[in-house]
């Protein structure tokens, strides 16, 4: 009988999903391993050598770690309801002149989800992951507080997991900075593994082209889009470009025209096809309206409450107030924040706690 019950916890093959699977087993959890096959390289139709969560060498990682620690891996195929929400999304924002951003949907609808589904199937009261994170409760509510490694923190990635997702989670690595977690890993024996470098790029986009990925992906993209107008802020013609989904806002190279000075994408305008150009200036914001809300800290997002509000992963995120507004929240910023991106998401933070977070909708 195991010391605290037993968890799944997701194994990607990683460092930091294996590191944290064997903290569980030391600590006297009953561990269960879990790889979730999320997509098929071969199906991406870039070049370049498999990498990442979703190859052979990386399942092979993880079960091989599971072996040799005698806890049970099961690896689980996800990819029809991975591809048909997070990928199916991915191209319908961008086609909307969005920019969306997978990881987060994919936390919150896919792999928690079936995180769940599978700790129900196999009698585990608890999941777990290698996300560099920490859970903390205030009056009976679980929200994410910001990781020791702050380089490394992930909690924004997570601001759209439920109550009942936190109340079963388990983020090991929380309290630990990566070169702790690198130490541990070669301490216990895994060598190679310590040495493992980081990936990045979305799953499903290996080569971290998602203009290709697109291109491959919608037949006919090119033709449907290309030699729409770009404009600059007074309306005015300046230039032809290659299709408005193959933009983004704050954009500045790869602009595949020179207009003697910096520009940069400032909107983009499907219905058109036109993208709008400015100068950095141009770029810069009051505030804006944020909406599909997961409120975490409390059980709503208090009116008026001041926030560092959190714009894009990895940015030292600004005050802003927020007010409820017709169920958004309108964020007014107390500097003006540049490159506020329809589709990416906001997270609100108190000091190190998520509040809750939501998808930026527009600017105000």
């Amino acid at each position: 009988m195991s010391k605290h019950g037993r968890v799944l916890v997701a194994m990607s093959g990683g460092i930091d999903s294996t590191v944290a699977a064997v903290m569980l087993h030391n600590e006297g959890y009953e561990v269960i391993g879990i790889t979730m096959k999320t997509w098929d390289y071969a199906n991406s139709g870039g070049g370049g050598k498999e990498t990442g969560c979703c190859s052979l060498d990386s399942i092979n990682d993880a079960r091989e770690v599971s072996v040799q620690m005698g806890f049970h891996h099961f690896i689980v195929d996800i990819r029809e309801e991975f591809g048909d929400y997070v990928i199916d999304n991915f191209v319908d924002e961008y086609l909307a002149g969005r920019t969306p951003n997978p990881c987060v949907l994919c936390n919150t609808h896919i792999k928690w989800n079936s995180l769940l589904k599978r700790a129900d199937a196999l009698d585990c009261e608890f999941i777990a992951t290698g996300h560099y994170a920490i859970i903390n409760e205030l009056e009976n509510r679980k929200y994410v507080t910001k990781s020791k490694d702050r380089h490394k923190d992930q909690s924004y990635v997570l601001w759209g997991l439920s109550q009942e997702c936190l109340n079963r989670s388990r983020f090991p690595l929380g309290e630990y900075t990566k070169p702790e977690v690198r130490q541990m890993a070669y301490d216990w024996g895994f060598t190679e593994l310590s040495k493992k470098g980081e990936s990045y790029e979305i799953c499903f986009v290996p080569d971290n082209d998602y203009r290709g990925f697109l291109k491959r992906r919608v037949e006919g993209l090119e033709e449907r889009v290309d030699g729409g107008d770009f404009i600059n802020t007074q309306g005015e013609i300046i230039g032809k470009h290659s299709g408005y989904p193959f933009y983004t806002i704050g954009q500045r190279k790869g602009l595949g025209a020179a207009f003697g000075k910096p520009m940069y994408v400032t909107e983009i305008r499907p219905e058109s096809n036109t993208v709008v150009l400015g100068e950095v200036d141009d770029l810069l914001r009051n505030g804006m309206t944020v909406g599909q809300i997961n409120s975490m800290k409390y059980a709503s997002i208090p009116d008026g409450i001041e926030t560092i509000t959190q714009i894009r992963y990895n940015s030292p995120g600004t005050l802003a107030q927020l007010q409820n507004k017709d169920g958004k929240i309108e964020a007014q910023f107390y500097a003006n924040v540049s490159g506020v991106a329809p589709g990416q998401s906001a997270v609100f933070y108190e000091g190190d706690d998520v509040v809750g977070g939501g998808i930026i909708h527009g600017s105000l």
